[in-house]
């Protein structure tokens, strides 16, 4: 036997094959300790599309080594079609990735290095697919802890948010297409240019796999564990961060699953021992409580952990990049949210007010409002969060508050109600509310959108009757944040919010007749509730930079024409990799383009670049698409390429269109 507080010598494996039982070989990096087959230890499984061996690298180091030092086996793996795993992949979440992973769980349960049980850990797509796979209850499968991810994939992913369309859908779809294109390690595979030309032939194009799916159907039923929560026997540890897309399933979770735990900090789509904003917490250390209790039955107290931790945010002037968020943690020891009271702030022609009073208010939103929003999913560490919404607001309807009498904890999912009529068939509404500063800034807190053909449901559209009169909610993300007293509350109604959601085929306006926000309220946290250890980490990842990272985000206007353009560059810069020497670097661009007064002028363009070079070998896809609209119909067009020394060795070409479903 090893002492608790031992650290043990590991040893990796950089390409450990798993067969599955079509054949298939699943490629694993693996860290474990020396001594595991004398005395074998819990397996972790991550198991990803990013590719082990040039994509995850940098947190992989900081993670698994130090959990393997502590007594557990550490799986990386690469799912099918991807990195150096064979294979195609069709999709994201289908049955064939989760029957994959709970093939891969009993496999690892029956090594002679393992002992049998095994718990799932991920963030983003390795968060969604562990409770995916939770919930098919594979026995050794004991615990998952998730980060970033969701319980719903029609109402809380990056394709359709209150029923409108996100941009996302094309911007990460246009991601996929180029980092599942991608050829292994050619050090790995001999037979990786086959490998490499079946991933090309066979790379699907998901946009157009997700638009043929408008609403809520059993395509997205299909891993929403929202629909049967009790499915989940696993214990779930869930992570999230309030600069993140993925701001509700912590909750939802915590107040959904027995013995579940939920923690939320200020950060954007990061693991929380090295994310930003700060603070970070000691990630690694909470994690290892909660591997030591479900996974090794060791009584670390975390049965008695408050069920959610959350970092109460102070309230900040507006900025598109935060290094550290001021605040304070905070604890309710018994669920997340759901039992906190309301406070309910009426819409009158005269701004937020106690009582409900006549109103009557009509908006018609330029289609770029919304040009302050920010990205959907803060995560390449550029100038990427929501900026002053003042300007947003000129092209909305706002309500305002009078200053606040004391410092106001906003804890939960605000709720706006409205009584509202449209002109048209086919509207949308974005609700965001803000803080107003004393010199007239805002911040945006947080926001919600809704189209309004999904007001009853996503699964039975019904559009508008013009000019009738209908009362409809909309949910904002969950959040924790405080406005301090003597500032104002403000909610900004908009027709428009480009270039986070697609417009309606036409020009809408909007009449409010009446309206209330349900604000969360908690009693105001004197001090922090919570402490959480000092983050923790094993080595980096050891790399020599061959081109520096860098990004940028530009808006111009076209003075002859009107068009408004956002150009986005990431270029996440070219590394060689110390150890195994492979070399690797991607370059993204988007352009997202709108006439003010025309909603069929939207237009989005992807392009990204991908490298990879070993030795002699210099291998580079290019992948570009756009997405267009007319009033019945959407358009798509995207082109894949693949060059090998610089000579073009493959192309291929894709058009689609699919009709309009009620957006």
């Amino acid at each position: 036997m090893t002492a608790a507080n031992t650290l043990r010598d590991i040893e990796e494996l950089p390409d450990m094959g798993i067969t599955l039982s079509d054949g298939c070989r699943l490629s694993a990096r693996v860290w474990r300790p020396k001594d595991a087959s004398d005395s074998p230890v819990p397996a972790i499984l991550e198991y990803l599309p990013y590719r082990k061996r040039d994509g995850t690298c940098a947190r992989d180091a900081l993670t698994h080594p130090w959990f393997a030092q502590r007594g557990y086996a550490c799986i990386r793996v690469d799912m099918r079609g991807n990195g150096d795993s064979e294979g195609i992949m069709e999709d994201e979440y289908t049955p064939q990735e989760l029957a994959d992973a709970v093939e891969v769980i009993h496999w690892l349960a029956k090594q002679e290095w393992c002992s049998g049980t095994v718990g799932m850990m991920g963030i983003s797509w390795g968060g969604f697919n562990g409770l995916q796979v939770a919930a098919l209850a594979p026995d050794p499968l004991k615990a998952v802890i998730t980060l970033c991810s969701t319980v719903d994939r029609f109402a809380d992913d990056i394709h359709y948010k209150g029923g409108c369309l996100l941009n996302e859908n094309l911007g990460w779809g246009a991601t996929m297409w180029a980092y599942s294109s991608r050829a292994p390690d050619p050090a790995l595979r001999e037979n990786w240019r086959d490998l490499w030309l079946r991933r090309l032939e066979n790379e699907p194009f998901l946009p157009s796999v997700w638009l043929r799916h408008q609403r809520r159907d059993a395509y997205w039923r299909h891993g929403s564990v929202i629909e049967n929560y009790s499915a989940i026997k696993a214990k779930v540890l869930a992570i999230g961060g309030w600069g993140d897309a993925y701001k509700n399933a912590v909750p939802q979770l915590v107040q959904s699953l027995p013995g579940a735990k939920g923690i939320v900090g200020p950060w954007v789509h990061k693991y929380p021992h090295f994310a930003v904003p700060e603070p970070r917490i000691g990630f690694l250390q909470e994690a290892l409580r909660w591997w030591d209790h479900w996974l090794k039955g060791e009584d670390t107290g975390v049965d008695d952990d408050p069920d959610y931790r959350a970092y109460l945010m102070d309230g900040v002037r507006p900025a598109r990049w935060y290094e550290e968020r001021p605040g304070r943690w905070v604890a309710e020891q018994d669920g997340a949210t759901a039992h906190l009271p309301y406070r309910s702030l009426y819409f009158t022609r005269d701004g937020l007010a106690d009582g409900p009073a006549r109103l009557a208010a009509t908006v018609c939103s330029p289609q770029d409002c919304g040009a302050e929003a920010g990205e959907y999913c803060a995560i390449w560490l550029g100038p990427e969060m929501p900026g002053d919404q003042r300007d947003d607001d000129t092209r909305s309807v706002c309500f305002d508050s009078g200053p606040l009498e004391r410092d106001t904890d906003v804890f939960g999912g605000p709720v706006v109600r409205l009584s509202v009529a449209s002109d048209e068939p086919q509207a949308q509404v974005a609700v965001r509310l803000g803080h107003v500063h004393p010199d007239g800034a805002v911040t945006r807190i947080t926001y919600g959108v809704l189209n309004l053909s999904h007001r009853n449901g996503s699964a039975a559209p019904e559009p508008m009757q013009p000019g009738e009169i209908v009362d409809v909610e909309l949910k904002l993300d969950q959040i924790a944040y405080r406005v301090p007293a003597g500032h104002r509350l403000r909610v900004s109604v908009s027709t428009a919010y480009w270039p986070l959601v697609w417009p309606s085929p036409v020009k809408t306006q909007l009449t409010l007749t009446g309206g209330a926000l349900h604000l969360p309220v908690r009693k105001t946290a004197k001090q922090a509730e919570y402490t959480f250890p000092e983050p923790d980490a094993a080595a980096p990842w050891e790399t020599t930079t061959l081109r520096e990272s860098a990004s940028s985000r530009r808006r111009e206007t076209d003075m002859a024409t009107g068009f408004v353009h956002l150009h986005i560059e990431d270029d996440f810069g070219k590394v060689r990799d110390n150890d195994h020497g492979l070399i690797s670097g991607s370059v993204a661009r988007e352009t997202w383009s709108i006439h003010p007064d025309d909603p069929l002028s939207a237009r989005g363009a992807c392009h990204w670049t991908e490298e990879l070079e070993r030795d002699e070998i210099r291998l580079r896809t290019e992948t570009t698409c756009e997405m267009w609209s007319d009033a019945t119909t959407f358009y798509l067009r995207a082109r894949l390429e693949a060059w090998e020394n610089d000579e073009l060795i493959y192309a291929r070409d894709h058009t689609d269109q699919t009709e309009r479903d009620h957006l």
